[in-house]
């Protein structure tokens, strides 16, 4: 639990978890700092979110408790993965209100966050078996998927016109409206793995030689074009972004990415978000750790909203990005799937449950989704 302290009268007391100190973003106040990453689980037939997942988040709410929901996609050429939830259409909206209700009736604050997948796709995925789209018409090659089992093929995709570049903004911009009609507190704009608006960042990646091309502010045109539609629509205190500037996800590197992400985050502070989340340099490619000398301090101090961090953490690691005010809120995705109370874990230092890689994305509504065991299960 927490650090022994001399108390008055020389009675010691607990020292609080920094984890599971109280913070109040923007105009929501957290309870604790654990906050539930984003986390795709291909359960949504159809790109319909269904009942399942009514339990799964409602597992993982707390009074008080950040969620951010699965990537979420804005539009039909939006899809590079089976059964992933949309938000574009009425059926979707609707399907998405009892999984947000459930979250909301246990106290919880819950965030959907949206997402175009770019040229991580291919024609199988798309309307009328069209190209995918992206800022480049540079192919990805073949990638053995998350899971470890499967490998993704990526169709050749089309370079979007300057001209087309405001309807995919507008994309953006619908989809967050859509969701706080389904109820949502805010949206989590997906700017980071190598998807559609890391891909016009990356500067491995876009090759443009329009104004959303070249210069590092014309990588982040297009991005931030999209915050600013977003902000307008409905309101900058209910929009957080994620980013990835030091990752190298679906062949999306950089080659300066800490003047890539002082950039953004500097730019970020006129649109006054609700926060910044961003992943940790260590975690360069998808779900493996690896010793970077980089870090994302500069990026901390320079946004002027709450920060919150991901990528590899655990308990100690948590408290102390909090205790050194490296962080705000630490987002915990593998381990929080695994473990439904995470925070209740946490606050008494209880042994956790191992997560099973094999059940991450398999269609099943039960097995490595809802079934994982609670701490009065395990007792």
């Amino acid at each position: 639990m927490g650090r022994k302290v001399q108390g008055q009268n020389g009675v010691s007391s607990e020292a609080p978890i920094p984890l599971l100190t109280p913070y109040t973003l923007g105009k929501f106040q957290l309870s604790h700092r654990v906050v539930l990453a984003p986390l795709t689980r291909l359960r949504s037939w159809n790109n319909v979110p269904q009942p399942h997942a009514i339990l799964y988040y409602s597992q993982r709410t707390t009074k008080g408790g950040l969620l951010i929901a699965e990537a979420t996609g804005v539009s039909d050429t939006a899809q590079g993965y089976p059964q992933t939830p949309g938000i574009w259409t009425k059926e979707q909206v609707e399907a998405w209100k009892p999984i947000v209700d459930a979250v909301h009736a246990k106290g919880g604050i819950f965030f959907c966050q949206i997402v175009h997948v770019g040229r991580v796709s291919n024609t199988g995925f798309q309307p009328n078996g069209q190209a995918p789209i992206s800022c480049t018409d540079k192919p990805l090659t073949p990638q053995s998927q998350s899971n470890g089992f499967n490998v993704a093929q990526f169709s050749t995709p089309r370079r979007l016109t300057t001209e087309e570049i405001p309807q995919v903004v507008n994309d953006f911009r619908l989809a967050a409206r859509n969701a706080i009609e389904a109820g949502f507190d805010g949206i989590e704009i997906h700017g980071a793995h190598g998807y559609l608006l890391d891909q016009f960042m990356k500067d491995h990646v876009n090759d443009r030689t329009d104004k959303y091309g070249g210069s590092l502010e014309n990588r982040c045109r297009f991005p931030l074009e999209v915050v600013e539609a977003i902000v307008d629509e409905i309101g900058a205190d209910k929009v957080g972004i994620r980013l990835s500037p030091f990752a190298d996800y679906a062949e999306a590197g950089d080659s300066n990415p800490e003047a890539l992400g002082l950039y953004m985050v500097e730019s970020l502070n006129k649109f006054r978000l609700v926060y910044c989340h961003m992943v940790e340099p260590r975690m360069k490619t998808v779900g493996e750790k690896y010793e970077s000398p980089h870090s994302l301090l500069p990026m901390r101090k320079a946004f002027r909203g709450t920060f919150i961090v991901a990528g590899g953490y655990d308990r100690e690691d948590g408290n102390n990005a909090v205790a050194e005010n490296r962080a705000d809120l630490v987002a915990y995705g593998r381990v929080f799937l695994a473990n439904p109370d995470l925070p209740k874990r946490f606050a008494l230092n209880a042994p956790l449950n191992k997560y099973n890689r094999e059940t991450f994305y398999i269609p099943d509504p039960v097995l490595g989704y809802t079934d994982y065991p609670f701490l009065e299960d395990t007792e």
